[in-house]
């Protein structure tokens, strides 16, 4: 990792997190838990392992490092507990497709965000291509609305929202490292699941799925995607989880038979052809200045 530039880092630890992921809406599916079962088992393992592995690391230094995060660890905490919980309420509520297509929008707003935040004026490509985003996303949720689907829909636009503000975050304050508080922000899922949750038990696969889910889904990843936005920017970082947009429902179609509905597929596909003919005029532009 020493001999590799900041956006090799950045986009190495990407990649490989939402590669982790990509099964992650297969398992839900899979697994027999109730919602909040599984928003409590997605927060509570994650939290007891990553925290286990950072005392082993940093020891005491580990309550250093979350003091040291200030108010962009609080801020964090706020924008990665609530993605945690809508991306899951919306893949119960609504298509695997339909969460995944809203996550994909991810970039689109980090760019909002880091224009209103950063102050990283968007060029006339990024204007152009959240307008047609946009549009499509409304296309969706049209379909939806009919077949009674808005509801997940919302909630995974939620998550986009909370994925891009997270990368925000993290990218204003990249001189802190905002693990310790992605630790804590698990342990206020758990928290908040407890709330709701009828039935802890884990019965037949469930005893293997969850746990498995819990470490290669979730708790590899999130390290992964909230050191990665220290080396890039969180629009790139967000462009990582179009991977998951095609491979999940593949996943899950293979395996559970789960259809999209054509209006899903059809704005899917604008919106990520929109985003990968953005990102590559992004990078071309940036090699040009660069030379």
């Amino acid at each position: 990792m020493n001999n590799l530039t900041n956006q090799q880092k950045g986009s190495l630890m990407a990649f490989v997190a939402v590669m982790f992921i990509t099964p992650d809406s297969l398992f839900i599916r899979l697994s027999n838990l109730e919602t909040w079962g599984l928003v409590f088992y997605r927060g509570a393992i994650p939290f007891f392992v990553v925290l286990f592995g950072m005392l082993i690391i940093y020891r005491l230094s580990f309550f250093k490092l979350l003091y040291g995060n200030s108010i962009y660890g609080a801020a964090y905490i706020v924008t990665f507990s609530l993605t945690n919980i809508t991306f899951v309420l919306s893949i119960q509520n609504t298509n695997v497709a339909n969460t995944l297509v809203m996550i994909a929008l991810a970039p689109m707003l980090s760019a909002i965000f880091g224009t209103i935040f950063l102050k990283e004026k968007p060029d006339r490509n990024t204007i152009v291509a959240i307008v047609i985003t946009f549009i499509s996303v409304l296309y969706i949720f049209y379909d939806s609305l009919k077949v009674g689907n808005i509801f997940g829909d919302i909630l995974g636009f939620i998550t986009a929202a909370g994925l891009a503000a997270g990368a925000t975050i993290i990218r204003a304050g990249k001189e802190v490292s905002l693990v310790p508080s992605a630790v804590v922000g698990k342990l206020v899922v758990a928290l908040v699941a407890l709330f709701f949750i009828d039935n802890f038990e884990l019965k037949n696969n469930d005893i293997y799925i969850i746990p498995a889910m819990c470490i290669l889904c979730v708790a590899i990843p999130f390290v992964l995607v909230t050191i990665a936005p220290r080396y890039i920017t969180g629009a790139e970082v967000n462009l990582f989880f179009l991977l998951e947009t095609i491979f999940g429902p593949i996943w899950v179609w293979l395996v559970v038979k789960e259809q999209p509905s054509l209006e899903t597929i059809q704005g899917g596909t604008i919106i990520i052809l929109t985003i990968a003919v953005h990102s590559f005029l992004a990078i071309k532009k940036t090699q040009l200045k660069s030379n």
